[in-house]
């Protein structure tokens, strides 16, 4: 069975997922494309040979016709998402949903009650899930050999250079706009803390603020954009210094630089620096998401698991330490170590070989989530994805609690009863 797509939202998450189709063209084939911009979706388009009556200026263009996919990628703006989710549910379409599954956690609860009612399979993309580094971790805490799991620190080196392009001056940079930056960033984080631990949260509590990327910080003689600032050349935020390094490496044309502009030239770039919004100060952006985040989570049995979210770091892989009773993991995304107690002894585990989608997106996890989800149409084995609706929600409880408990000060949420 070929399954096929309708893709909605043709940005950069939505083009990712639906490149698993050029892969493996005997197993889906992307037959729509919504999108409000004419370049996004000719583009996507293009690249799929979607016929033009598959074209749609939006998702709800594409959803007042009958259904014509299995499925539905949906990577639209995380404000679009419950409404389009709960419509296309109704219309029968698979779901494929970008992660946050929506804004609020009555939207969360309103889109997992439309799967659960209509029966369509809802796949929140919690990629973090379907690593290959993710599968040693889970197997090193399944298998004992850590003894009973006590702690866990968890980092999540956001960098510099990627805060100041997604959250201060990107679609991400207010939370009335999309969401806070823990549900945008590291819902998935939380969703793998409770993956690996295996247990159930039960209080949350977090601290953090928006420390860096407002006007109290705006160096004397910055100008209003990087094109214009005299003090830009020694600003580690410079706009212009970013992205015309992108635009000399041609790994990082497809992201981040394709979200600036679709020229991919010294003019085109400089005329979205000069007019758009990824040209704009950090410090005078408007932006109001936390910057530096730290969330602690209780579990059922014991455990507590820490997870600090960080603008102020080099980009790279998620970090973790897990400490257990019997032993001790370390683990940098991609290779694991693990110390016996008992031994003295180390036991190195590299995670990074595999095929040719070892390395693309997530540590693989984007093309692993986006095969699972193909299988599980065509053959019906729903244990194919790895988290539920249900679980999927439960996981955003956890920052919606971590958001309710940072602007309280730190007073820790109890989190209701979850599922099973």
């Amino acid at each position: 069975m070929t399954v096929t797509l309708a893709v909605v939202g043709a940005g950069n998450r939505g083009s990712t997922y639906a490149g698993w189709a050029l892969h493996h063209p005997d197993k889906a084939r992307v037959v729509a494309v919504a999108d409000p911009r004419a370049t996004h979706r000719a583009a996507l388009a293009d690249a799929h040979a979607v016929a033009a009556s598959g074209l749609f200026d939006s998702w709800q263009t594409l959803a007042a016709q009958p259904r014509l996919a299995d499925a539905v990628v949906l990577a639209t703006p995380d404000r679009e998402h419950a409404e389009a989710a709960t419509r296309l549910a109704d219309l029968g379409y698979h779901i494929l949903l970008e992660k946050p599954i929506a804004p609020t956690e009555t939207e969360c609860e309103a889109v997992t009650a439309a799967a659960e009612r209509t029966g369509v399979l809802l796949a929140v993309c919690h990629v973090l899930r379907y690593t290959r580094y993710t599968d040693a971790v889970k197997r090193y805490v399944d298998a004992g050999a850590l003894g009973r799991v006590i702690g866990v620190e968890h980092l999540e080196p956001v960098g510099w250079w990627h805060f100041a392009h997604s959250y201060v001056r990107g679609n991400w940079r207010r939370a009335d706009d999309s969401s806070s930056s823990l549900l945008a960033k590291c819902c998935h984080d939380l969703d793998w803390l409770r993956y690996v631990v295996g247990d159930t949260p039960t209080r949350v509590s977090s601290v953090g603020a928006l420390h860096h990327f407002h006007p109290g910080n705006r160096p004397r003689g910055a100008a209003d954009r990087c094109l214009d600032c005299r003090v830009e050349s020694s600003c580690p935020y410079s706009a212009t210094r970013f992205y015309r390094a992108c635009l000399a490496d041609p790994s990082r044309r497809e992201w981040p630089l394709s979200v600036v502009t679709r020229d991919l030239t010294a003019d085109g770039l400089d005329a979205a620096l000069r007019d758009g919004p990824y040209g704009r100060c950090v410090y005078a952006g408007g932006n109001d998401v936390a910057d530096h985040q730290s969330v602690t989570v209780s579990f059922a049995g014991g455990a507590t698991a820490t997870l600090t979210m960080s603008a102020f770091t080099p980009g790279g892989h998620r970090r973790t330490r897990i400490m257990g009773t019997h032993g001790y993991l370390e683990g940098d995304g991609e290779q694991v170590t693990v110390t016996d107690f008992v031994t003295g002894a180390t036991v190195d585990t590299d995670t990074r070989g595999g095929g040719a989608d070892a390395g693309s997106g997530h540590g693989g996890g984007d093309m692993a989530l986006m095969a699972g989800f193909v299988e599980a149409i065509a053959t019906g084995d729903r244990s194919r994805i790895r988290s539920g609706p249900r679980e999927s929600l439960d996981s955003h409880r956890m920052a919606f609690a971590a958001e309710r408990s940072r602007l309280a000060g730190g007073v820790p949420v109890p989190l209701g009863p979850t599922s099973p």
